[in-house]
């Protein structure tokens, strides 16, 4: 992957001073500490990291762990105190004023937890205004502005003012507003925490729908545990202003770096943190649609198993054949066509493990995992998805259960 942005070594110190506390962070100090010698408030210490192109990065901490301080370094609202911030290479800390502002009106969009909307303003000319700032031609801007409030659900509501919509639509004026400059990195700071948890809901997927389709780099802060775990690629865990772990969910679940992490995580609802892929078994044994039963019978003995998937030369699902319908069909000289099951569930890999429930519960049989070429790579038992919502490990022997 490119790596989009890289934050090397960076500190916030708010205060007359601040670099002359840095050796007393180094010596071990603690934030509380700092503060009550020196006057002086530690944002944030030390912080590094890299982050993709087109990756939802989530930092999230408890209040006051430091990660509103930093995703305020990254357009330098927060100057670091230290250290260095690459965007495409280039350690933005040393930019000029000019080139600063051309970073910001270009490159870089933020959106607030409470929209910053004006409301003497219509829902069009909000999404415009950074538009009108960059001198873009009224023409111009208007045909952007509409193309990013259909992006986010608006379209009909251009004439409305903002006291006329609702939290949820407010902040998606203030997301096409974003969008409106077309920028590589989207800096997100506990936007859906005002909003109640049926519009926040909402909010999460409509973010995760956009992003499929912008594909932008997006930073997104939150205090919620379950927001970070839904939203984000890999995960930042903050304490004191500190980047304690770096990881994927699954990473971050299955390793915690100290017991704080263990302790913050514990609470997490597994079951939409987990995918099919991270539950599933890959099967021993298939069954290919030009093979004969005596042939299914044989795969299904010599693994212990009592139902056996059948595919295609592409591997893809045409059905699955039981054991008791495969030695009856003998008896009776039938064709393995004549005693394919299709009555089965097929899921996607990325589908999470609170999707797969309902299903497992409805299914007669196992569950068939596909990939996004619709090609078979596992399948899934209501054990194994039992199984995810307390732990990763699945025992590799289980066996199907037509």
């Amino acid at each position: 992957m490119t790596t989009k942005i890289k934050l090397e070594n960076v500190s916030k110190i708010f205060g007359s001073k601040p670099k002359s506390v840095i050796p007393q962070i180094k010596a071990g100090m603690t934030k509380d500490e700092i503060l009550a010698e020196t006057g002086h408030t530690v944002g944030v210490y030390n912080a590094s990291m890299e982050i993709n192109q087109g990756e939802i990065f989530v930092i999230m901490g408890l209040s006051g762990s430091g990660k509103s301080t930093l995703i305020r370094c990254f357009n330098l609202l927060n100057k670091p105190t230290d250290g260095s911030i690459f965007i495409d290479g280039e350690d933005i800390a040393k930019y000029s004023g000019a080139q600063l502002k051309k970073v910001r009106q270009e490159k870089i969009a933020m959106v607030f937890q409470h929209f910053g909307l004006f409301n003497h303003r219509t829902v069009q000319a909000n999404v415009e205004y950074g538009l009108e700032v960059r001198k873009v031609s009224k023409e111009k801007r208007e045909e952007i502005a509409r193309k990013n409030l259909e992006v986010v659900g608006l379209k009909g509501w251009e004439e409305k003012y903002p006291d006329q919509l609702s939290g949820g639509m407010q902040q998606r004026v203030g997301l096409a507003r974003a969008l409106a400059n077309d920028p590589d990195i989207l800096l997100m700071d506990e936007p859906f925490s005002a909003l109640d948890p049926l519009i926040r809901r909402e909010m999460q997927l409509e973010l995760l729908d956009i992003q499929d389709r912008l594909q932008k780099t997006i930073i997104f802060i939150t205090h919620d545990v379950n927001e970070a775990f839904k939203l984000g690629d890999r995960v930042a865990v903050m304490k004191d202003g500190k980047v304690i772990q770096v990881g994927t969910p699954e990473d971050i679940i299955e390793q915690p770096a100290d017991d704080y992490i263990s302790d913050f995580i514990k609470d997490i609802d597994r079951s939409k943190v987990f995918q099919a892929e991270h539950v599933m078994i890959k099967p021993n044994a298939l069954v290919s649609t030009k093979d004969g039963l005596n042939v299914a019978v044989k795969e299904m003995e010599e693994n212990n198993i009592s139902s056996v998937f059948v595919v295609d030369r592409k591997r893809h699902v045409k059905g699955i054949v039981t054991i008791d319908d495969a030695i009856k069909g003998i008896k009776l000289k039938q064709e393995l066509a004549d005693v394919l099951r299709t009555d089965i569930t097929i899921v996607q890999q990325d589908e999470y493990v609170s999707e797969l429930i309902p299903k497992t519960l409805e299914s007669k049989f196992p569950l068939a995992v596909v990939n996004s070429e619709d090609k078979l790579i596992g399948f899934i038992l209501r054990v194994h998805v039992l199984s995810g919502l307390v732990s990763k490990d699945v025992s590799e022997s289980a066996e199907y259960h037509g």
